[in-house]
């Protein structure tokens, strides 16, 4: 089974940094994973900036995933995918990206975790546990005893996400999660790196 990171960082497209420069930053304090997310660009502008990603945080260990464009992922052969509810059979997307892609898949909803297609994803991203103006068109918040249900029910790791900052470490261990993803936290932060870091330093004293 893929080892999941305790972090996983989301870009930002309208923060104050460049999608490069939050990606290393976040990298550098220790983002297992960044994953590329952007709604606008398109495909030749994407598969740019995910290459210029993906050589920006390679020094650091950290790993590129795509958010929804298979087909940027299977062009330059990412380590990862993610998708969502609506992006199609994850059947699909597994043979189109092969089976040593990562394929991670958003869970917002408990029902949802009753039609993941057996051996097929990796990981699954959880939430929002909170309203979280990063994406203003997600699911309704799920709350902590939602994210636990999801998390007891699936043998699947699991990525809380949804509004979360360092504080929430200890709520999301005890739900059983084997980390976090964030946008704002630490896009929207003063010093990017540090607050990483912040993130990775409290999970790992709770």
């Amino acid at each position: 089974m893929t080892a999941t990171p305790l972090l996983c960082f989301i870009t930002d497209a309208d923060a104050p940094l460049s999608v490069p420069d939050q990606a290393e930053r976040a990298a550098r304090g220790g983002a297992g994973w960044v994953q590329l997310r952007d709604k606008t660009l398109d495909t030749d502008a994407f598969t740019d900036l995910a290459r210029a990603v993906a050589d920006r945080i390679a020094p650091f260990d950290a790993r590129l995933i795509i958010n929804d464009r298979v087909e940027v992922a299977h062009a330059i052969g990412a380590y990862g995918l993610h998708i969502g509810q609506s992006d199609g059979d994850p059947r699909r997307v597994r043979a189109r990206i092969g089976p040593d892609a990562v394929l991670g898949l958003s869970i917002e909803r408990y029902d949802q975790i009753t039609t993941i297609p057996p051996g097929c994803i990796d990981y699954l991203g959880v939430g929002p546990v909170r309203a979280t103006g990063s994406k203003v068109d997600h699911a309704p918040p799920i709350g902590f005893g939602g994210l636990a249900r999801i998390v007891q029910d699936t043998r699947l790791p699991c990525l809380a996400i949804g509004g979360l900052t360092a504080c929430d470490a200890a709520d999301l261990r005890r739900a059983g999660c084997t980390g976090l993803a964030v946008v704002s936290a630490i896009s929207r932060a003063a010093d990017p790196r540090a607050a990483a870091r912040a993130i990775l330093d409290q999970w790992s004293t709770v």
